[in-house]
């Protein structure tokens, strides 16, 4: 037991043992990883690969970034459109003007469009990139 602190001092503490290290033998390194596509902590990293990386993701960017813009610009065009063609208000399906029509429905196909477009593209991309990566 330990004894009492006296009045101003901190109470003593047991001794806690120290930190030891356990470490096993490892075996001796293999040429080929067990796992393909996989980045795993401490693994040696191939410096074509990081290249092809860095370039498949610059080649993702901007394949996003001219798909958010190409949209931008469709979407515009056809606000435009039905606010500036005349006709637009005169006209009624079903009790409602073409222009609210227009409006409320034909955005769906512009991003249906494009998102079936972004998509085929990146996994185009991502297809070149394995490739690449496996015929080195």
């Amino acid at each position: 037991m330990t004894e009492p602190a006296k009045r101003g001092e901190a109470p003593k503490r047991a001794e806690t043992p120290k930190r030891v290290r356990v470490t096993a033998d490892l075996p001796a390194r293999r040429t080929q990883p067990l796992t393909r596509g996989i980045a795993l902590p401490g693994a040696p990293v191939d410096e074509a690969e990081a290249v092809y990386a860095r370039a498949l993701m610059r080649s993702q960017l901007r394949l996003a970034l001219g798909t958010i813009a190409g949209f931008v610009v469709v979407v515009l065009v056809l606000a435009l459109a039905v606010a500036l063609i005349p006709g637009t208000e005169s006209i009624t399906l079903w009790g409602v003007p073409l222009s609210w029509l227009l409006q409320a429905f034909a955005f769906y196909p512009v991003i249906l469009v494009f998102a079936v477009l972004y998509a085929r593209t990146a996994a185009r991309n991502e297809r070149r990139f394995r490739e690449l990566r496996d015929r080195e």
